[in-house]
């Protein structure tokens, strides 16, 4: 009986780089908070829970370092650094600076922009609906994102994403655990949309600055 020809190279595969992973890990871990400020790691306990040598973690937590999620400590370990009011109030800044230079470089948008924000817009009224928290952060994320995207801008479009991924660690996605907001929420993306829609950038900014300043103001305790 002859043996199964092997799988064609095309259809086998490829593992991410070893760096890659563990940098994927550890950030994952620390935007969602299973490794809370504070915690030491070390390269010997990531090597291990990645299955890699310490080489490719050595140079996925200098990249963490640079991106200002872990502090290295030579021959003790990486700290995971806390969430600071200053690191909110920054996060929520560069949040307004691109998202409203998005809205005015967006107008006038375009037919496929429109219909993205109105699927997404109908995507969160159906997820809050349903009571899926997680998937109404999901869009509201992506809603975003889209008009940040739909200017061409690759630099900005990669700096949103950082944005959005600190903003995770300041447990600002549970904000749609508050039903009131919920729906406040909803209407001002659907005021963004509209506003996209008749090509008026600056009601689009303008709703946009009210909008993310109530982010700063969950993330702070001063919801309202």
């Amino acid at each position: 009986m002859s043996s199964a020809p092997p799988a064609a190279p095309g259809l086998q595969t490829k593992q991410p780089p070893a760096a890659e992973r563990v940098y994927a890990h550890v950030k994952e871990a620390v935007l969602h908070r299973h490794y809370e400020g504070g915690t030491l790691l070390t390269e010997g306990d990531l090597a291990e829970a990645v299955g890699v040598s310490r080489t490719p973690v050595r140079e996925a937590l200098l990249k963490l370092e640079a991106e200002g999620l872990l502090k290295l400590y030579p021959k003790k370990g990486a700290l995971v650094l806390a969430v600071s009011a200053q690191e909110i109030a920054d996060v929520v800044e560069t949040r307004l600076l691109v998202e409203k230079y998005a809205a005015t470089k967006a107008v006038p948008a375009s037919e496929r922009l429109i219909a993205r924000l109105e699927e997404l817009l109908d995507d969160m009224r159906r997820q809050a609906a349903a009571g899926d928290l997680a998937a109404v952060s999901v869009s509201d994320r992506a809603f975003h994102a889209e008009i940040v995207r739909s200017i061409g801008n690759q630099i900005l479009s990669r700096l949103y994403d950082q944005l959005r991924d600190r903003q995770l660690r300041m447990g600002v996605a549970v904000m749609h655990a508050h039903p009131d907001r919920i729906a406040k929420s909803h209407t001002e993306h659907a005021e963004i949309l509209e506003a996209l829609r008749s090509g008026d950038a600056a009601a689009a900014v303008e709703i946009i600055d009210q909008h993310v300043s109530w982010v700063r103001n969950l993330a702070q305790g001063e919801t309202r």
